[in-house]
């Protein structure tokens, strides 16, 4: 292939790779599960190989997933495609995991001199207005769930605790965490991306 083409094929990439991370944004399930195939069994492998246990990388994968959800719109294909933009959160997650643990910490320091890829561009009046009808959506859909998963998502989205300090937190037994999180974020998928279009504006 031309260098011409490879660079065509890159740019076209990663135009579909910001318009797959627009659709998560706007919470399609359906662009959600997409990004879970392309990326997860890196992400896992990164979280595998930095954290002393399996349970640790499970966790740190589930909190990338919900990481790339919150975040969607920050995603900038101009700094990197989508599997490194995902792969660095996972490798962000897992250092602060290691660091919580108070492990391995000269590891830590060699692996976190590597910035993370994400967007520093600030939002357009546009892009302000969506993202505040997008979390209406959210806490509409939030309400729909029962208390025991609201809870738990909100102490892991909005006070960005690791579901081991859930645990401990709500005094609930780590599995039963996991559960509830994955349990309310798959029901929030499909709340979300069950909303009717016409419902904005």
């Amino acid at each position: 292939m031309a260098p011409t083409d490879s660079a065509a094929q890159q740019a076209s990439d990663l135009s579909a790779d910001r318009d797959l991370l627009r659709q998560v944004a706007l919470g399609s399930a359906a662009a959600m599960r997409g990004v879970y195939a392309r990326c997860s069994a890196r992400a896992f492998a990164i979280a595998v190989r930095l954290l002393p246990t399996r349970a640790d990388a499970e966790e740190v994968l589930q909190e990338t997933f919900l990481d790339v959800w919150r975040r969607a719109r920050e995603f900038d294909p101009a700094r990197g495609g989508l599997e490194t933009w995902v792969t660095t959160i996972a490798r962000t997650r897992a250092i602060d995991r290691l660091r919580s643990l108070g492990t391995a910490s000269r590891m830590v320091e060699g692996v976190s001199q590597q910035p993370p890829p994400v967007s520093a561009t600030p939002p357009s009046p546009d892009d302000s207005a969506s993202a505040a009808q997008d979390q209406a959506r959210v806490r509409a859909a939030m309400e729909q769930l029962p208390p025991e998963q609201r809870e738990v998502v909100l102490l892991a989205y909005f006070d960005g605790l690791s579901q081991s300090e859930i645990a401990q937190k709500t005094g609930q037994p780590l599995g039963t965490v996991k559960t509830r999180a994955r349990l309310a974020l798959e029901k929030l998928a499909v709340l979300l991306d069950a909303r009717p279009a016409s419902a904005s504006g």
